[in-house]
């Protein structure tokens, strides 16, 4: 069966790809996933996303300081704002905040987001979200930096259905990961199944979090094939209707034609 699916959310910049990204992106072309997003962590590694993304069509790029990131480039506004220019650039993060990690008086993280929101709406291209046991902030800075005018995507989601209805109630998509593979994610089990179609991405986040049965294992984009096939059996559809669904969404929200 012939399927065309995006990995909505990767790390192809990442050391453990280098110098096999030919065979990576050979992979991604047996499976049938036909484009990938390449997110931005640091301001540093941006240059060779930059490469990565010019050297192959069906990849794009995010641009963007992971809220986790404590040391490098604080990147202000302008100098987002430029980065994102790029042809290649069709989003903004990943960004967000993580509470996780990091303990004390985390206002620089809050602060980092909204220069994110604010880029995202002066270039008018979507956020890509991240957030980790700070839902509740993440979505009352979106709200009060009305950033459903841009919109984007919750990737690797990992919260609860309301917290998913609250997303979407502003305008957000959310990014199915691996993480669906595993026996005991209930919550993303219900997320995957709920979701209305329009809304439904999915994503390796690559390197990390290889679904089952390749989970331990190193993920890449073209592993996004059995995220959707589970995704589909969650849903009570079928992997074809899965991946037309997920690739129409992905490019009308990054508004781009990667794989035709």
């Amino acid at each position: 069966m012939t399927v065309r699916l995006i990995d909505s959310h990767c790390h192809l910049d990442f050391s453990e790809f280098h110098g096999r990204e030919d065979e990576f992106v050979g992979a991604m072309n047996d499976a049938g996933v036909i484009g990938a997003l390449v997110a931005g962590v640091t301001m540093e590694r941006f240059p060779g996303i930059l490469t990565l993304v010019e050297r192959f069509p069906c990849l794009v790029a995010g641009v963007g300081v992971h809220p986790d990131t404590v040391e490098g480039e604080e990147a202000d506004e302008s100098v987002l704002h430029q980065a994102a220019l790029h042809p290649k650039v069709v989003a903004i993060g990943e960004t967000g905040l993580d509470y996780y990690r990091l303990e004390g008086d985390l206002e620089w993280q809050r602060e980092r987001f909204r220069t994110h929101i604010r880029v995202a709406k002066a270039c008018g291209k979507p956020l890509i979200i991240h957030t980790r046991e700070a839902a509740n902030d993440t979505l009352a800075i979106l709200e009060s930096e009305d950033a459903g005018k841009v919109g984007g995507v919750f990737h690797c989601f990992t919260e609860t259905w309301d917290v998913a209805q609250r997303a979407l109630a502003l305008g957000f998509h959310i990014s199915i990961s691996g993480i669906v593979t595993f026996r005991k994610a209930s919550q993303v089990h219900e997320v995957a199944a709920k979701l209305p179609s329009e809304r439904l991405l999915v994503e390796t986040d690559s390197p990390y979090l290889a679904p089952v049965p390749f989970r331990g294992k190193l993920n890449h984009p073209a592993l996004v094939r059995h995220v959707a096939e589970e995704v589909a059996r969650l849903r009570g559809s079928t992997i074809k209707q899965v991946a037309a669904e997920t690739t129409t969404n992905f490019q009308q929200l990054f508004n781009c034609r990667i794989g035709g």
